[in-house]
């Protein structure tokens, strides 16, 4: 399998997003052992996913992962609506943007790095507003308190 499309903060995060996550398909089956075999063992061993119907509408309650089992509980709620919640063993949560699998390159590179960016002040839905829109976001990034994409 490819490596995963994954950018996760490089530092702390201080806002909603810990990254983000571009899928190639929305079969979450396929997709979540690669994400988890990419990250980092020592964040411990991921439990649990968080994800929304909206998403991923056919996803299983549960997902093989190389050694254990994940559990996926599945919500319905708007903030969950474009995002992906992991719970890792040892460090806790983290909570990535997921960027719609037939998102276009140009649009997905952007929100990879926004995500991942330690400043950014803006929720998955907010950002994938903003990249659905078809405005640069530029301007509306830095009033909400960002520091722009780099």
């Amino acid at each position: 399998m490819p490596l995963p499309r994954l950018r996760l903060t490089s530092d702390v995060s201080h806002g909603p997003l810990d990254g983000a996550w571009w899928p190639r398909c929305d079969a979450l089956e396929l997709e979540l052992p690669v994400l988890v075999g990419s990250l980092d063992p020592g964040i411990g061993t991921i439990t649990r996913v968080t994800v929304g119907t909206a998403a991923w509408p056919d996803a299983p309650q549960e997902v093989m992962a190389p050694g254990h089992v994940i559990e996926v509980v599945l919500t319905d709620s708007a903030a969950e609506a474009h995002a992906i919640t992991v719970d890792c063993g040892t460090v806790g949560r983290w909570e990535l943007l997921v960027i719609p699998p037939d998102e276009p390159a140009r649009v997905a590179t952007r929100l990879l790095t926004a995500a991942a960016d330690p400043a950014n002040p803006l929720s998955a839905p907010r950002l994938l507003a903003l990249a659905e829109s078809g405005l640069d976001g530029q301007d509306t990034w830095e009033s909400e308190g960002g520091a722009g994409p780099r």
